[in-house]
């Protein structure tokens, strides 16, 4: 019932606003709820059918690093914490939850850090995020201004970790199809598309880079975040089989190679905003993921440059660009 809510309060809000031009995408695309066949789906929405009821009053902050929601209600901890605690693990944030403070195993503030200053205004905006988590970037999408953020995420415990997220915040004007992109029925409806952390687990990153672009009007703008291998030339790696311990890596390019996919798949104007490598601040085990092995577990002991399979430590850059 919360995540039905949420659906009906959304699909009123884009309704109500016309100029949106987002009901029929969303209608058609509501159907990947009913296709969830996932062991742990029945206990995850029983969760969230426990979380206590949010008071009219509330105060919201999407706009800071730690998406956060307090009121002068107190909320009884010992009955909202192990629901939340439930939910782990918690990949992406932070959060502050009526002072329950979810520490989560990305600071994925330092990513929005990196990308906000080039990226055009997202203020009233249609905004899509593929492959979102939990939902953390949608908040600050929102929080810049935009009409709406739509995420697209396939995972089961990640699109639970957002619904409560958004019971607790009391926003409607976010949601989540859990699918992946592939799955979806695409339409040219958004200004600006996020793919962030996404392109190297496709097997076809080609295929990933069109799809995107066709949920893009002309002129919308592509923020790619991806691991790239730092080379001048039109390079790529492909792992034997892991890369920083994960399984499902198929290809990282370089820069050069990266940017003629991207020119070859209907993009213009493509520029590189960010390279970095991603540090130990910025990926690492908390509790709320349950201190499984994180960034530091995945690299070499005595080469931080070298993954533990021995290729170069994960480089991310942040490439902006225009479809055409």
């Amino acid at each position: 019932m919360r995540i039905q809510k949420k659906i009906n309060d959304f699909l009123a809000y884009i309704q109500s606003n016309k100029n949106l031009n987002l009901s029929e995408w969303i209608e058609k695309n509501l159907i990947h709820f009913e296709k969830i066949n996932h062991g742990h789906w029945p206990q995850l929405k029983k969760i969230l059918s426990e979380l206590p009821e949010i008071p009219n009053e509330l105060n919201c902050n999407l706009n800071q690093a730690v998406v956060s929601v307090q009121s002068d209600i107190l909320f009884d901890h010992s009955h909202l914490y192990p629901l939340l605690k439930q939910l782990s693990p918690w990949r992406k944030g932070p959060f502050s939850l009526y002072d329950i403070f979810i520490d989560t195993e990305w600071r994925s503030d330092a990513k929005w850090d990196r990308l906000a200053p080039h990226i055009t205004p997202l203020h009233e905006r249609r905004v899509l995020d593929v492959g979102t988590g939990s939902g953390y970037h949608l908040w600050r999408i929102l929080g810049a201004g935009a009409h709406c953020a739509v995420g697209i995420e396939p995972t089961v415990t990640f699109v639970a970790q957002f619904y409560a997220v958004a019971h607790l915040l009391g926003e409607s004007r976010a949601l989540i199809i859990p699918t992946t992109l592939e799955e979806t029925t695409r339409q040219p409806i958004f200004d600006t598309v996020f793919s962030m952390g996404v392109l190297y687990h496709r097997r076809s990153p080609i295929d990933h880079l069109q799809e995107l672009g066709a949920c893009l009007r002309p002129g919308g703008e592509l923020v790619l975040e991806t691991l790239i291998i730092d080379s001048p030339n039109q390079n790529i790696l492909t792992p034997e089989d892991r890369y920083a311990a994960m399984r499902n890596v198929w290809f990282i390019p370089s820069i050069p190679l990266l940017q003629i996919w991207l020119m070859r798949s209907g993009y213009t104007h493509i520029r590189v905003v960010s390279l970095e490598y991603t540090s130990f601040n910025e990926q690492r085990a908390t509790e709320w993921t349950d201190f499984k092995p994180s960034l530091i577990d995945f690299l070499d002991t005595t080469d931080s440059k070298k993954t533990i399979e021995g290729y170069p430590s994960p480089l991310r850059a942040i490439i902006i660009a225009n479809k055409k």
